[in-house]
C-alpha cells in the first residue's frame, strides 16, 4: 500500500515533535485512539510509530500503557558527557567548514534571540535552533544524525534549564563566544566554548533538579 509509508513517517514526526515541543511531557499516557483524533491519522502509523518511538527508548511500559520515558540521575549525566563530546566537535568541525553565509545565520540568531530572554519557552526553541545550525555547519552528516538522536532524547527532561534565573542572558553570552570561535576558524577554541556551554547548562540542570527534590520533601 504505497499511502502507508508517508503516513507511518507523518505519525512519527508528529508525535516526536509533540514530545520535543512539551506537548506530551515525562510520565504522559500515549493513547492511539487520542493520538489519531489529535493528528487525524489513522491508528495504524500511530500504531507503528508508538512502535518506534518504544524501540528508541522515547516511550517505555507502564503495565499495558506506553508512556513518555523520563531519564533518571546516570542517564541525565550520560547523555550530557555524550552531549558535550558530539557539539564540541561540531563546533570545532563549524570553525574548519562553515560558509561565510551560515556564520552569518548564527550571528543573525544572536541578535534575533536577545529579545526572547524573559520568555523561557521561546529561548529553548531558540536554543534548539542555535545548536541545529551549528550541526549543520559541521557539513559532516553523521555527526549531525548523532546529534539528532542526543536532542531528541533531551526532549525527556521535564523542563529547561534556560527557564533559571539568569541562565538566558548567559547562555546568549556563551552563544557569543562560540561564534566568534568559529568566526575566527579557531577550532580549538569552538570546541571549547560549547563544551564549556554545555557543562554550564547541565550545572544549571542539576541544581533545579536538586531544588525540585528539596521541594517536594
Amino acid at each position: 500500500m504505497p499511502e502507508t509509508r508517508p503516513a507511518q513517517k507523518d505519525a512519527y514526526g508528529l508525535i516526536l515533535d509533540a514530545i520535543d515541543t512539551g506537548l506530551y511531557k515525562p510520565g504522559d499516557r500515549l493513547v492511539e485512539s487520542e493520538l489519531a483524533d489529535r493528528f487525524g491519522v489513522s491508528r495504524t502509523p500511530i500504531r507503528e510509530a508508538l512502535q518506534r518511538l518504544e524501540t528508541q527508548s522515547l516511550l517505555t511500559r507502564d503495565g499495558r500503557s506506553l508512556i513518555v520515558a523520563s531519564l533518571d540521575h546516570s542517564q541525565l549525566s550520560e547523555l550530557y558527557v555524550v552531549r558535550g563530546e558530539l557539539e564540541g566537535l561540531a563546533a570545532r568541525l563549524a570553525a574548519r567548514h562553515a560558509a561565510p553565509e551560515e556564520v552569518r545565520v548564527l550571528r543573525d540568531m544572536l541578535e534575533a534571540d536577545q529579545a526572547l530572554v524573559s520568555d523561557p519557552d521561546a529561548m529553548a526553541r531558540a536554543n534548539r535552533r542555535f545548536h541545529k545550525q551549528i550541526h549543520l555547519a559541521s557539513h559532516n552528516r553523521f555527526l549531525v544524525q548523532q546529534l539528532d538522536l542526543v536532542h531528541r532524547s533531551m526532549a525527556l527532561l521535564a523542563s529547561t534549564s534556560i527557564a533559571a534565573d539568569g541562565r538566558p542572558e548567559d547562555t546568549l553570552r556563551e552563544h557569543a563566544q562560540i561564534v566568534s570561535a568559529i568566526e575566527a576558524g579557531d577550532g580549538e577554541a569552538a570546541d571549547q566554548a560549547l563544551r564549556e556551554h554545555i557543562s554550564k547548562a547541565f550545572v544549571t540542570r542539576l541544581k533545579l533538579d536538586a531544588a525540585a527534590v528539596e521541594a517536594a520533601e
